[in-house]
């Protein structure tokens, strides 16, 4: 491990555990997306990495929504916060059971407005019963339909049912984010190189209706002309 790659590992750490613990004592929503927004502003700072919006028309300011992004790094939630900078969408994120225990990142999901899916069918009630309270009080539901991080070559890995069935329970329009940049290969060069500033492209694609009954993966897919 090179020595750059130390210094910015120690320092991720302390960002996401000194904001969680703000996180922690603070339980006001709007505080809360300060609060992860300059989380995510301030990551991304550090590694010298500039957001940029493609299709910025299409991305609506207000609402609610289920938003799907496609997942190949652990920086693509900081990527889409700041992604959504100039908009009023706000909500938790699906987070795994993992991510809670996690020794780097368990502190912030855990305060930062995260909603647990836990894949023991005895828990998967609670896991709606979250969710509906969190629309309830007028807040979007941020979700990678993928599951876990894409290592292939592929643009996007198969989808889970997971991202439709929020939508059609809530009755919530789904808004599709593509980060076009390979997120896992900016992170690693941005480790590696303290002087290299790297961009990456987030696309909007056109809102997709929760009683559409084509397949999500497809229509995903359609928006953003991938092909595999």
């Amino acid at each position: 491990m090179g020595f750059n790659t130390f210094k910015q590992l120690v320092y991720g750490l302390y960002l996401t555990n000194s904001f969680g613990l703000k996180l922690k004592i603070n339980k006001n929503p709007i505080e809360k997306k300060s609060l992860r927004l300059s989380y995510a502003k301030a990551q991304l700072e550090t590694l010298h990495i500039t957001v940029e919006i493609e299709n910025r028309e299409k991305l609506p300011q207000h609402g609610q929504y289920v938003v799907v992004i496609n997942h190949r790094s652990i920086i693509d939630p900081p990527v889409v916060e700041v992604a959504l900078t100039q908009t009023n969408i706000f909500g938790p994120w699906i987070a795994k059971k993992e991510l809670y225990h996690s020794f780097f990142f368990g502190l912030f999901v855990r305060h930062a407005g995260s909603i647990l899916v836990d894949r023991e069918k005895n828990q998967m009630r609670g896991f709606f019963t979250d969710i509906k309270k969190a629309v309830q009080e007028n807040q979007s539901i941020f979700i990678f339909p993928e599951g876990t991080r894409n290592k292939t070559d592929k643009s996007v890995t198969t989808f889970k049912e997971g991202s439709r069935m929020i939508a059609l329970k809530n009755r919530l329009p789904i808004l599709p984010l593509y980060i076009k940049t390979n997120t896992d290969k900016v992170l690693k060069e941005a480790l590696h190189n303290s002087h290299l500033h790297q961009v990456i492209t987030v696309s909007v694609g056109d809102l997709i209706a929760y009683k559409d009954k084509r397949p999500l993966e497809e229509m995903y897919k359609k928006r953003f002309n991938l092909k595999n």
